[in-house]
């Protein structure tokens, strides 16, 4: 790829007025990549310039790392302080050791970053690693700012945006389909998208302009570009179907991220902690006979067919009144079920089959049960004002079997017993339904070139909206002259998403959210 123009702003000085370290220059950094803990090994990564030689100066065998090739794996100590340099074959001047370690050598510019650096194991544990970190700072490394490995990699030149992007998207995939179409991204699929559709615009935009700069005599009478038409009118209308289908697959490519919020609702004592933990298949929540146990949500996360789900357990809803005799506790939880609900993307509604059903249970339905389809929704969203997809299930059916419901909402009823299991694959396959409507297609492929962010989203969004404001414009007969700026502004929108258009101001907004190490 392209080496990215460095931004204008303080990303070229490693220090911002203040004092503070800031994103760009080339300063050895240092920082964990992997969490202080209880664990076999702690991994703490270094880059930047002299990298290699800076802890050289606090390691055992110093020629050895100074003159490591590429690549290439050392084992000796990180020791304290160096006095006269040591040989190959013991400490480095004496100095205390802190931790035995290898050091895995990279070398710029065919490494991650573009620099030279090294990934230092050392033993698992909170004191090791600390000290392996507090002898680097000694030695002239500073703390790495959030993202700032991956924001070398992108000013050297080694990723591009959505790639840099895709980094932080794939450590936290909560799913096979996250990690899948993370991986996707980081390979590449969704650059060389961008990519297509900017050089299509580029073409019908340089056309545009060459019109411009010559007189209308010196093309050929009756031709296109003198009846005012657009230039390579149908390269602009295949980048329009190339974006809408990059703008379409933002609902699939947020549930493979962030997964869908499922929220058990119903009244007291119908079930929902026994279904909770059946999902589950782990005892989460307490199971009792007496109504109210569950005063607050408890949440756990499942995936079905690689889909991540947020699944909550929250308490019974009934009508208590709220009157001086009231459970302050249980309004309160019943405040925040309510709360809960209103944000869920899946509502599972359990009847009580010993009690059947009541009018509370129907006033629940007429107020989340399914609306008409609503045209102005966007790909993926046929719930006006995203109202959540609502699935009603009759519970305890080992004990009582479901009984016809007329005028039910949302189709089919599962007969479902929490206790047993039983209905557990009808329930599973509703959900997978509800999943699929969400996601507005019921497959997903993690080949197809598909946006991560919603950085990523609006700027697909801005750079429609103005391909598709040209095609209008040139249909209404408008001069090139009004049209090309248009374009412009479609073709600036996809180079922001690669990041050949940045600033300083958005790089460093972007980059600040990743995790330190990365």
């Amino acid at each position: 790829m392209n080496r990215p123009v460095p931004p204008s702003g303080p990303l070229g000085a490693a220090r911002s007025p203040e004092g503070r370290p800031s994103y760009g220059g080339d300063e050895p950094i240092a920082a964990f990549a992997t969490s202080p803990g209880e664990s076999a090994l702690t991994l703490i990564r270094c880059s930047g310039k002299n990298a290699v030689e800076l802890a050289a100066s606090v390691f055992s065998r110093p020629q050895k790392l100074r003159e490591a090739p590429a690549n290439s794996v050392i084992h000796g100590w990180i020791v304290e302080s160096r006095g006269k340099a040591g040989t190959d074959g013991g400490t480095n001047g004496g100095g205390e050791k802190i931790d035995e370690v290898l050091a895995a050598v990279y070398r710029g510019p065919k490494s991650y970053t573009g620099e030279d650096g090294l990934d230092i194991s050392c033993h698992g544990g909170f004191a090791a690693g600390r000290g392996v970190l507090r002898v680097l700072h000694a030695a002239g490394f500073r703390d790495a700012l959030p993202g700032e490995f991956t924001f070398r990699a992108f000013m050297n030149g080694k990723l591009d945006l959505t790639r840099a992007e895709s980094v932080m998207e794939l450590v936290s995939a909560k799913s096979d389909a996250g990690r899948g179409h993370a991986v996707n991204r980081l390979s590449g699929t969704l650059e060389e998208e961008i990519r297509r559709v900017k050089n299509l615009l580029v073409r019908v935009l340089a056309g545009t302009e060459l019109f411009l700069d010559y007189s209308e005599d010196e093309f050929e009478t009756g031709g296109p570009e003198a009846a005012g038409e657009l230039p390579e009118r149908r390269l602009a209308e295949e980048a329009l179907d190339r974006l809408e289908k990059l703008a379409a697959s933002w609902a699939m490519e947020q549930l493979c991220r962030e997964g869908a919020l499922a929220v058990i609702a119903g009244r007291p004592n119908a079930g929902k902690s026994s279904l909770f933990n059946l999902l589950l298949k782990e005892e989460r929540s307490i199971v009792t006979e007496i109504p109210g146990t569950t005063r607050d949500w408890i949440e756990g996360w499942l995936s079905l067919d690689g889909f991540p789900l947020r699944l909550m357990d929250t308490a019974g809803l009934r009508d208590s009144g709220g009157g001086p005799g009231a459970d302050p506790v249980e309004q309160i939880g019943m405040e925040r079920s309510r709360e809960l609900i209103d944000k869920a993307d899946i509502i599972l509604y359990l009847i009580d089959g010993g009690k059947g059903l009541t009018g509370e249970d129907r006033a629940f339905f007429e107020k989340y049960g399914p609306a008409p389809r609503n045209p102005a929704a966007s790909p993926g969203d046929d719930r006006p004002g995203k109202k959540p997809r609502l699935i009603i299930l009759w519970n305890k059916a080992d004990i009582v079997p479901a009984v016809p419901v007329p005028g039910l909402p949302g189709g089919d009823m599962p007969a479902v017993s929490a206790r047993t299991g039983q209905g557990l694959p009808e329930l599973i396959a509703a959900l997978k339904t509800a999943l699929a409507g969400i996601a507005g297609q019921e497959t997903s492929s993690p080949e197809t070139p598909g946006i991560g962010t919603v950085r990523q989203k609006d700027l697909i969004d801005r750079a429609r909206t103005a391909v598709g404001e040209a095609l209008a414009l040139s249909a209404q007969g408008e001069p090139l002259d009004l049209i090309a700026p248009v374009l412009r502004e479609a073709v600036n929108a996809l180079g922001e998403i690669t990041g050949e258009v940045s600033t300083a101001e958005i790089l460093e907004t972007m980059f600040s959210r990743f995790c330190v190490g990365k």
